[in-house]
């Protein structure tokens, strides 16, 4: 089964490849849906609540968090702390499953934090990406949607900005290893080596620079972006939006074509029994065959993200 984070709630499918679709969670736009190892069940983190479903989706339990619009959810490597990161950009651990948390002050005290606003979101910002690497299981990096990269070594008590050569508007942080993360922003592709404390841009090459989010699997690097931000992807021309990929190391990007490009963004990514997925922000779902990107099927809104249970 696959279910999709939709900007009409979540919606499950049989597979990638499908005909219809049922909505099984009507919780608004979803940003996020995440399983993590050494955790049961899966996750959605809505503009309604935080949610989590240990049946595969047939049933869903509000958690709580103590700010309704959550962006971003984490459950740490050891299975102990379940994270959340919400808008306005603030920081919730719980050590009961979500049975009682506990804000996570320290990130309020970094020195940028007056900065972090846009217009777009009611001059505010949120915590849009949280992860964690097995081989540094106390470490939290978190993408702040405009605000930058911060990282805690101390399992999100006390923090240190890892912004400085890094466009702010992040959408998303790719925890590649306990010290490398690609960052997907409004105004870039970056990775960083060193945990933040340098960033390389890996899109001076490429036309397309509002990226939302990166994958790897298997050794491959997938990369989506439009020629600029959400706003001008109406119309007959869309998006003008271009998937990338990398084999390559340092990353060597190739665009590929795929259904729905140039009006669809891909926006969300999964791996499923060997194949990599991808969902437009039209609702389409695309499988990638070993001749290239094919069409699965379609859902009645935009995807935000996959998973596959």
């Amino acid at each position: 089964m696959l279910l999709a984070g939709t900007d009409d709630g979540v919606y499950r499918t049989a597979g990638p490849r499908f005909e219809s679709a049922r909505r099984v969670l009507d919780a608004g736009r979803t940003m996020r849906i995440r399983r993590f190892d050494g955790w049961d069940g899966v996750f959605a983190a809505t503009k309604s609540g935080l949610y989590r479903s240990t049946d595969g989706g047939d049933s869903w339990i509000d958690l709580g968090v103590p700010r309704e619009e959550v962006y971003s959810v984490l459950g740490d490597p050891a299975g102990e702390r379940l994270y959340a990161g919400t808008h306005p950009a603030h920081l919730y651990v719980s050590a009961d499953d979500g049975g009682s948390w506990t804000e996570l002050a320290g990130l309020q005290d970094l020195p940028s934090r007056e900065e972090w606003y846009t217009p777009r979101h009611r001059d505010e910002a949120h915590v849009r990406s949280l992860g964690a690497h097995p081989d540094a299981p106390d470490r939290l990096v978190a993408g702040v949607e405009v605000g930058g990269v911060h990282v805690s070594d101390d399992r999100g008590e006390t923090w240190t900005e890892r912004r400085d050569g890094l466009q702010d508007d992040v959408h998303h942080v790719l925890v590649r290893g306990p010290d490398e993360y690609v960052a997907s922003c409004g105004g870039g592709l970056y990775r960083t080596r060193d945990a933040g404390e340098s960033w390389t841009r890996l899109d001076r090459d490429l036309d397309h620079t509002y990226f939302r989010e990166a994958f790897e699997a298997d050794g491959v690097l997938y990369a989506a972006a439009a020629r600029s931000s959400p706003g001008t992807w109406q119309g007959s021309s869309g998006a003008d939006a271009a998937l990338f990929e990398s084999r390559t190391e340092p990353p060597e990007f190739e665009a590929l074509a795929y259904p729905g490009r140039p009006e669809e963004v891909v926006l969300a990514w999964a791996a499923r029994d060997g194949e990599v997925l991808a969902a437009t922000n039209r609702g389409r779902i695309i499988v990638r065959e070993l001749d290239g990107w094919v069409q699965g099927g379609t859902l009645p809104a935009g995807v935000r993200s996959l998973c596959p249970v």
